[in-house]
Parts: C-alpha cells; sequence; structure tokens
C-alpha cells in the first residue's frame, strides 16, 4: 500500500455525497482520521471501477467549510439565517416534546414526513414516520408523485412485478454467463441514462452493452450522446410519449409483428387493446407528436421484428407525462406483445434478491411490524386517499397535490408540522413559493441535511446534520446482489439517517427500543435474515452477496431470470403464470378497474393518450402568448438534483442556470451565447443563461431544475436566489392524473423568451472570485 495512504475501505455508495440513487462500490482512501481520495471499485460488480465526478469530488463535499457539522436550533425569526449549536440530546429532546405536543392537540396526523429523493431515505422515513403514528409520508412538492411510481404502478397493474432492461446485472457471471444474450436493441425511451443512474440500474450498462453489438432506438425531444450513436432517433413533442406508444402498438398488432404464442397463452386484454389503439395510425401519431410516420414506423418495426430479445430503458418524463400511469402501460404493453418479457436481453422482471428489503413495503409487512390496526389507520387517513383508490390500494405515499393545499386550508384536518429530510422543497418544488407559503404556515419544521440551503435558511427551526455515506453503516438490497455500506470516518457530529430516525423512532414508540435494543444494528440485521446474513457476515464475505444460482434458463428462483412465468416461481401459489389476478399479462388491467373504482375517480383499464394541460393543442390561446415548450428535468452529470452547486470542481464544469434554445429561436431574439434573458410565463419569470443548442426541436427551450445560488445571501428575501432562478416557479401544480399519480408541467409548461435590458442588462448571479475555484 502506498506510504500516502493509511488503508483503503470498500463500501458501497448509497447517498449522502454522490447524491444518486447508489449502487457502486467506491474505495476510500484514510489518512489519519480523514479520506483524501475516492475511486470506484474495481471489483464491484455494479461499476467495476467506474465512477461519476460527483463521487470523485466526495473530499470536497465531507470537508466543505460550509458543511453542518453540528444540531442546531433557529435563534430569532424565520428567514434571519441565524442558528445556534445545541447538542444532540437537546436537539432530540426538542423534538420530542414538540411533536407530541402536537399529537396530543391534534392528532398524529398532523404531522407530515417529507422526502426527497436518492438518498438512502425511505427506510428511515417510514420507521419515524409510522411510529410516531402518522400516515402522511410525502414526497411533498412532486406533482403527481411523478417520479418512479407511475411506472411501478402501471407494471403492477399490468404484470403484477417490476421490470427492467436486461444488461446481464442479475447474474453474477454478467455478459460471460452462457444463458445472457446482449439485447438486439436497446430502446431508450425519455431518459439519458448515461448522464445519471436511474432507479437500480446503472446507466453505462448501455455504452456496454453498444459494445457487444446491441443497436439503439432513442425517443427524446433532444439529440444527445445516445442519439448520435442511434439507429432511430424518434424525436417527439414533449408530453405526447403516449400518443407514440399507441401508434407504436398500432403498427405491431395491425402488421403482426407481435408475439403470436405469448399473447395467446400468457396475455389477457389483446381483443380490448386492439380495439383500443386503432384510431393511432401514423398520420395521426405525426399530427399529434412531430413525429414523421415514416420514422415512427421503422423505429417500430426494427424493435418489434427483431423481438424477443429486444429491450426498452425508460426514464422520469414517462411518470410526467399527462397520465403517466397510462403512457407506461401502453409501454409496457409494447414489451409484453412483443414477447420480450422475462426473456434474456429482453426486459427482466425485478425482484430483490432473497425478498431482502429495506423497509416493509405493502400492507402485509406493515401489519407485521405495526399490526393489523395501524394499517387500517394509514390507508384510512392518508392525504389524497379518499379522492384516489390507488394510495389506499397501493403505494404507502400521500398525494403530494393534495397534501399542500391542506396545509394551507388546514381541512379536513389540521397539519401543524413538517419532517423534512432528503428534500429542499423551497428550491425543488413545482410552485415553489406556494409550497414556502405552506412551510412557513407550520408551528415547527425538522429538517435533516448537510448544508444549508433555501429550505433550512426559510422554514428549518430545529436542524440535524447528516453524514455521508464515508461515514455511515447501512445496506443496499434493490435487485441484485445484496450489500452493506461500511464507514471510514467520523465527520463533526453527523449522524446516519438511519440512526437518527430509529432513536426517533425508539422515543415516539418504546415498543420499536423493546424491539431493537441496539436500534439500526438490530433493526438491518432483521431485514437481512431472509439472506441468511447479518451485516458483519456480508462485511467478512466481501461485502455482497449473489443469489443463489441453479443455473437453469427457466429459473424457478423467484428473483432470478429467466421464463419464470413458466415454472411458477412468480406465483404466491406456485402456479405457472404472473402475479396478477388472472394469472396473466393484463393487457386490459382489472386492478385499474377495481383500484379505480373505490375512489372519487374512475381509472381506464386500457392504456390511453392524454393531451397536455397547456400546448397549441388544448390552449391555443395561451400558446399565441407563449409559444415555446418548456422541458425541464435534464440532467447534469455534476449535479444531483438541487445538490452540488456548492462544490468547487463540479460547479466549475457546470457553472450557470441556463436555457438551451435552437439557433432560430437566439436569431429571432437577437441573443448570443451566454446572454441573459427572461423565461417567464403567468405564473412569474426566471432569469436564465442562453445556451444554443441545435440539438434541441425549434418549439422547445430546456432548463435545468434545482438551481439556486449559494454564493449568494441566505437570508429572506433572497434565499440563496431560489425564487430568481429556479425553474419550478413556472411549473404547476395539481395536474395529477386520475390515479393521484403520473402528470404535472414539468415537461410541458408553456413560455416566452425575453432579452434582459437597461438595468436588468449583466449577470444577475455572479458569484464571488474565489468561491468556486475560479
Amino acid at each position: 500500500m502506498s506510504v500516502e495512504y493509511d488503508r483503503i475501505v470498500k463500501t458501497t455508495t448509497w447517498s449522502p455525497g454522490p447524491g444518486c440513487h447508489g449502487g457502486c462500490g467506491a474505495k476510500l482512501y484514510v489518512k489519519g482520521d480523514k479520506v483524501v481520495k475516492v475511486e470506484g471499485d474495481e471489483c464491484h460488480p455494479w461499476n467495476q471501477g467506474r465512477g461519476c465526478s460527483r463521487l470523485l469530488a466526495m473530499t470536497q463535499f465531507m470537508y466543505h467549510k460550509d458543511r453542518i457539522l453540528y444540531p442546531l436550533k433557529r435563534v430569532g425569526p424565520r428567514g434571519d439565517g441565524r442558528f445556534e449549536r445545541i447538542t444532540w440530546d437537546e436537539a432530540y429532546d426538542t423534538i420530542e416534546k414538540k411533536f407530541n405536543e402536537i399529537k396530543q392537540d391534534y392528532g398524529a396526523n398532523a404531522v407530515i414526513f417529507i422526502q426527497g429523493t436518492g438518498r438512502d431515505i425511505g427506510g428511515p422515513m417510514s420507521i419515524v414516520a409510522y411510529n410516531y403514528g402518522s400516515a402522511n409520508w410525502s414526497q411533498l412538492g412532486l406533482g403527481g408523485q411523478a417520479c418512479y411510481g407511475p411506472r411501478l404502478g402501471a407494471m403492477s397493474a399490468v404484470q403484477g412485478d417490476n421490470a427492467i432492461a436486461d444488461c446481464s446485472q442479475f447474474l453474477e457471471k454478467r455478459y460471460d454467463d452462457p444463458r445472457y444474450k446482449i439485447p438486439k436493441y436497446i430502446m431508450i425511451w425519455a431518459q439519458d441514462p448515461t448522464r445519471g443512474c436511474p432507479d437500480g440500474f446503472y446507466g453505462n450498462w448501455i455504452i456496454d452493452c453498444v459494445k457487444r453489438g446491441s443497436k439503439l432506438i432513442v425517443i427524446d425531444p433532444r439529440q444527445n450522446f445516445l442519439t448520435s450513436r442511434a439507429e432511430h432517433h424518434v424525436q417527439l413533442r414533449p408530453g405526447t410519449d403516449g400518443a407514440v406508444a399507441m401508434g407504436m402498438l398500432n403498427l405491431i398488432i395491425t402488421h403482426k409483428w407481435y408475439d403470436k404464442e405469448f399473447v395467446e397463452n400468457w396475455c389477457s386484454g389483446f381483443e380490448e387493446l386492439s380495439d383500443r389503439v386503432k384510431e393511432w395510425t401514423p398520420e395521426k401519431v405525426e399530427a399529434v407528436t412531430w413525429v414523421p410516420k415514416e420514422i415512427l414506423y421503422e423505429a417500430t418495426k426494427a424493435y418489434a421484428t427483431s423481438s424477443p430479445g429486444c429491450a426498452i430503458q425508460w426514464g422520469l418524463p414517462i411518470d410526467q407525462a399527462p397520465d403517466g400511469v397510462h403512457v407506461a402501460q401502453a409501454i409496457n404493453d409494447i414489451w409484453a406483445i412483443t414477447g420480450n418479457l422475462d426473456v434474456p436481453g429482453g426486459q427482466v422482471i425485478a425482484r430483490n434478491g432473497y425478498h431482502v428489503s429495506a423497509y416493509p413495503f405493502d400492507n402485509y409487512q406493515l401489519a407485521d411490524m405495526f399490526g393489523d390496526d395501524f394499517v387500517e389507520q394509514v390507508v384510512q387517513k392518508r392525504i389524497g386517499s379518499e379522492e384516489y383508490g390507488w394510495l389506499r390500494k397501493w403505494r404507502c405515499y400521500i398525494q403530494p397535490d393534495v397534501a399542500v393545499q391542506q396545509m394551507l386550508t388546514q381541512r379536513p384536518y389540521p397539519i401543524r408540522a413538517t419532517w423534512i429530510q432528503t428534500a429542499n422543497p423551497v428550491a425543488n418544488a413545482a410552485d415553489q413559493k406556494l409550497h414556502y407559503e405552506a412551510l412557513k404556515a407550520m408551528d415547527f419544521n425538522v429538517v435533516v441535511d448537510l448544508f444549508h440551503n433555501p429550505t433550512t435558511m426559510s422554514v428549518a427551526d430545529i436542524i440535524l446534520p447528516a453524514a455521508t455515506f464515508a461515514e455511515r453503516t447501512g445496506f443496499r438490497s434493490w435487485f441484485e446482489p445484496v450489500q452493506v455500506i461500511q464507514p471510514a470516518v467520523q465527520v463533526g457530529e453527523c449522524k446516519n439517517d438511519w440512526d437518527i430516525a430509529c432513536e426517533m423512532a425508539a422515543r415516539f414508540n418504546p415498543d420499536f427500543r423493546r424491539r431493537f435494543p441496539n436500534g439500526f444494528a438490530d433493526y438491518m440485521n432483521w431485514r437481512l435474515e431472509p439472506a441468511g446474513e447479518t451485516y458483519q457476515s456480508l462485511i467478512d464475505k466481501g461485502g455482497w452477496k449473489w443469489a443463489e444460482d441453479p443455473g437453469e434458463l427457466e429459473s424457478k428462483v423467484p428473483w432470478l431470470p429467466y421464463y419464470r412465468y413458466k415454472t411458477g416461481a412468480l406465483r404466491a401459489d406456485g402456479k405457472p403464470g404472473f402475479r396478477t389476478p388472472s394469472g396473466k399479462v393484463e393487457l386490459f388491467s382489472t386492478q385499474n378497474a377495481d383500484w379505480g373504482s373505490t375512489g372519487a375517480t374512475i381509472v381506464d383499464p386500457l392504456p390511453h393518450y392524454q393531451e397536455p394541460a397547456e400546448s397549441e393543442l388544448a390552449t391555443p390561446e395561451v400558446f399565441k402568448k407563449y409559444p415555446l415548450v418548456m422541458i425541464t428535468g435534464r440532467r447534469s452529470p455534476v449535479f444531483f438534483h438541487s445538490e452540488h452547486r456548492n462544490i468547487p470542481w463540479l460547479r466549475e464544469c457546470d457553472p450557470w442556470p441556463d436555457v438551451e434554445i435552437h439557433p432560430s429561436v437566439a436569431r429571432d431574439l437577437k441573443v448570443e451565447e451566454g446572454e441573459w434573458v427572461w423565461v417567464e410565463n403567468d405564473r412569474g419569470r426566471i432569469r436564465r443563461k442562453v445556451k444554443i443548442n441545435a440539438g434541441i426541436h425549434p418549439k422547445t427551450v430546456s432548463c435545468m431544475h434545482g438551481w439556486w445560488l449559494p454564493e449568494t445571501d441566505g437570508r429572506s428575501p433572497n434565499l440563496f436566489g431560489a425564487f430568481d432562478v429556479g425553474v419550478n416557479n413556472l411549473i404547476p401544480i395539481g395536474l395529477q392524473a386520475r390515479t393521484g399519480y403520473g402528470g404535472n408541467g414539468y415537461k410541458t409548461t408553456l413560455v416566452r423568451l425575453v432579452k434582459m435590458g437597461g438595468s436588468e442588462t449583466g449577470t444577475p448571479c455572479n458569484p464571488p472570485v474565489g468561491v468556486w475555484g475560479k
């Protein structure tokens, strides 16, 4: 070992730090009590030594001068930015006392537990919320709960299981396993996976497959690295993914490009689906989506006639389409009727190894931990459950569009406090100012974070400092393999999100402490029991464990591919088929029909297309005033959502909140690269720096989300410029679909650009020299 380091700690990343959904292996080089370098672990099966820029900048993240290292209590009015250091005991005692007072006065549901995304937080958040007794666990500010939920719900409704593109990630020998076949085509729909690793998927696996022979079809309004290497680029109007999917289904069925044997034996509702998609001719699709009919035909033919053995990798814009669930349902139907489900190189059904999960995911697991009576209370009291049957029957989140209104109106019951962890809603929520007002109206707000940001500065009463992945224990069970996170150092008094949650859970519910006297350590070993492992035994094995694999093509192991529907491995009764009521892939979803009928809205059992709420077709009068479709959410490889704007190496790579525009738009506006413009609509206006991109459609502009300016004043009213540059100031709330999932205007809001002039000329958010490395 080099004398430059005392030791190397191998671990698994899962934020905080890189910010992403994690899974990569990392090597932490430690000198004394400090991490001095971070690299990818070449032995790790997930990333095989590769590391993103955020991982490589971990030392700047961990030891940043502005990192919050101790618990803080607000002194003075909210927004003044004045906090004093307190002990952990004082912080815990204050939170316990205040939350118990609120419970006594208003009931436990008067506290909303708010999480963002990325950080390993679903488990900790649910543990503290449910042991406190609140049904209200939320991704507040995420309009339509439009982040993976609509796709997961659609897959549950159609085939009973999650499925992802097969890049050999469920096989220990990966590409060398003789059962595996490289996808003939990978259709990348509404995602650029190389710029960020999505849920349970490492983006560069796409490149691995392309190097081995996979061809690409890319469906995206923008040109990018992958479109330049694609055989077909389907450049659609933002928000019209559903029409493209319906048109593809029309072509597949009309030309009999579907897998007849699979459809006849393993699908139900094919006739109803065929009738539904008849109207979606290539000509109609072209009129709605901007996609030339010839391109639609050739792309569909390439995928369908090369099947089985073709995969689809999809992204967040599917969820954020006007009715994300039904868009996802249509895409699910595409891979199903072409015979690409749970076959080598296709769409592999994805389950966690040994059924290990970080926290109770469904009502049965909740009942095991908290009892049947509590589950019934959660189902009945969850915000939005009265309006949406899906919220009673499926995932545990409340409906965020309904929740923010309840915070403001205090009806049908009061909301008086929040617990905010891994979230920055003042900078990131749709309709930022609405959420700012809602959070200001609360009696008490707890924030768990690593740095001050617009949310901590504006509404926090107590701030708890979180640890990075390099400072904490943990485990990760997201498909394969089961693996652990182990700490290398301690920084300040920062604590693991899990440890914070387990301590508060034990304070709120003595039964939790009796069941898990050693807190998270006991809880973690309990969750690892199905794998026959403990935290320490996994460390002794090298940090991870693959599922035991009999090596058969038709698998009888629930969490290993392939063809499990033939062997009975997918169903609790052991019979062949899928985990649906009928045992078949339900193209006509009985789940949607049943769940929709129990709520105030009716959910269509078949896929359909819904036009965006604002568009040249739906609102021509608005389009005349605001003639550009604004796409938000474009990923930067150096940021994760609203994180990392203060990290020098990363900010240098992507220094400004920009707006991408086509050269023709720049000419019409008489602006050049680097000039500042207003982006505006009836909801407000924000400042952005022009970035000219010939690869974007002339009728669209693209603004990255999550921007705030940590180099500026964090006190009210500036709040690090969150309302000056944040694109979500222009995004509406309340456009959720009939399921309560999907929708909102993240990709379809109409705007116009206005050149800045006069006293507004200049760079309104120049960081001081030296702030981020210049």
